[in-house]
This record gives C-alpha cells, sequence and structure tokens, in this order.
C-alpha cells in the first residue's frame, strides 16, 4: 500500500512513482527481456493495430507461411500479402507499409533485414528513424527500443493512459501521444523501470481497471486514485485491509503477454 505521504493531493511525480512501486509489488518485477526478436516484434506491433492478439499472430503466422522469409515478403504481389494478413483491421493498408518498412530497413543495412543498428544509435535518433516510416507512431517504436534495445523510453497504449489519468498523474486531454513525453517526465530514465512501469500499468488496465466497471475493490492504487476518491470518497482502513497484496493467477487467471 502507499506511503501515508501518498495522498489523492499528491503531486503527479509523486503518485506516478507511488504507482509503480506498488504495482511493481503486486503484479511482481520483470527483468527488461525481449518477448520476441526485433523484426518480428516491429512488424508484429504494425499488424497488432486495432486487432486482437490473436489474429495478430494468425497473420504473421499465414505471412510467412505463404512467403517464406522477409525478402519473400517484400517480393509478394501486395495483394496477396495483403490476402495473407487479412486477420488484420485493415490488412489492405497494411501490406504496402510492411513492404515499405521491409524496403527503408534493407537500404539501412545494405541488404539484411536486422535491426541491430538501431542498439548502437543514440534513443533519439532511432525513434526519428522509426516514427517517420509508415505505419510506425509512438508506441510502435517505443515498444522496440524499450523491448529490444533497452532505450529510456515509455510506450503508452489504452490501458496505461487509462490508468494514469484515473489515477491522477496524467492530465484528463492529455492524448495517448503526448502522454509519451508528459509520463517519460515524471519516471527515473532508466530502461528497467520504465519496463516495468509499462507492463504493469499495461497489465492493471487489462485486469483492473476496465474501461467500463473498473474492479476498485481489488485496485492497490486506491488509496491515491482520483477516481477512486471521486466515486467513492477517501478510502477507508477496511477497504485497504481487504485489498489483496498480490495478483493470484490462480483466482484470477494467467497474465497476458
Amino acid at each position: 500500500m502507499p506511503a501515508p505521504d501518498v495522498t489523492y493531493a499528491t503531486a503527479a511525480a509523486e503518485k506516478a512513482w507511488a504507482d509503480h512501486q506498488i504495482l511493481d509489488h503486486f503484479y511482481g518485477h520483470l527483468p527488461p527481456e525481449p518477448r520476441r526478436p526485433p523484426m518480428r516484434e516491429l512488424i508484429s506491433t504494425v499488424l497488432s493495430h486495432r486487432t486482437t492478439h490473436a489474429d495478430e499472430e494468425l497473420a504473421y503466422d499465414r505471412m510467412l507461411a505463404a512467403f517464406g522469409d522477409w525478402p519473400g515478403v517484400l517480393a509478394a504481389p501486395t495483394p496477396e500479402l495483403a490476402h495473407a494478413i487479412r486477420t488484420t483491421r485493415w490488412p489492405d493498408t497494411q501490406a504496402p507499409r510492411i513492404q515499405e518498412i521491409l524496403r527503408r530497413i534493407q537500404a539501412e543495412t545494405g541488404g539484411p533485414f536486422d535491426l541491430d543498428f538501431l542498439a548502437d544509435w543514440p534513443t533519439s535518433t532511432g525513434m526519428a528513424w522509426l516514427t517517420d516510416m509508415p505505419g510506425i507512431g509512438l508506441k510502435t517504436a517505443s515498444l522496440l527500443l524499450l523491448f529490444n534495445y533497452h532505450k529510456p523510453v515509455l510506450p503508452v497504449d489504452t490501458h496505461v493512459h487509462r490508468v494514469a489519468q484515473r489515477v491522477g498523474f496524467l492530465g484528463p486531454k492529455v492524448s495517448v501521444e503526448k502522454a509519451h513525453s508528459v509520463l517519460l517526465a515524471l519516471l527515473p530514465p532508466d530502461a528497467e523501470t520504465l519496463f516495468n512501469f509499462h507492463k504493469h500499468n499495461y497489465w492493471h488496465g487489462q485486469q483492473i481497471c476496465f474501461f467500463l466497471k473498473p474492479n476498485c475493490a481489488r485496485c492497490p492504487l486506491k488509496g491515491f486514485c482520483s477516481y477512486y476518491e471521486e466515486h467513492f470518497g477517501e478510502v477507508t482502513a477496511e477497504a485497504l485491509a481487504a485489498t489483496p497484496a498480490k495478483w493470484d493467477p490462480t483466482a484470477w487467471g494467467k497474465l497476458p503477454h
């Protein structure tokens, strides 16, 4: 639970840090390990836009099954590539985007489809290069740079955005895009901290802080969450005592990827 001096009126940076500390304990600290290879991380995240994880995975697998490898995907007739990734939201838009991304990677490396040059680039240079490509926004670029190259950036999706606004360390009118820089400024520029902050708040938005009917009874942030105060008043000692200390996968299910 939060330290006694973390309240509903606490400043944004202190709230953000309290959020990190509490969720780090609630969900468990994670080593900053990549969830998948860099090329897969990049292309899969592009495919994931407005698409379920299952449909994203199906599109990726069908694409490589149909064309074999990245040179094959690049050389494929664009309508055939669109058909292979048809489980995504906009396959006719995503297919030429993926091929343009592959062309730019090939041009940068002189041939290989390898993104490891990003490890040696300054963070700002890598971010600018990635976001200049079609279909790659701040979230996609940040996921790749943080997860695979341990750069001190913070991906913000709708779940992270919602939790930050409800707890009260992100203003109600701050967009998801703007939140990338606003939230980053509130936290230490440490990749492991930022990795855990992203993952834990992503899970929190998915599993507890739902868009509709958030499960506030289960939430360990209620002691300083502005949404809780607005809807239920100041937290009671009884409500705090009844709050679970850790995520229980046996009772509530396994956390997602």
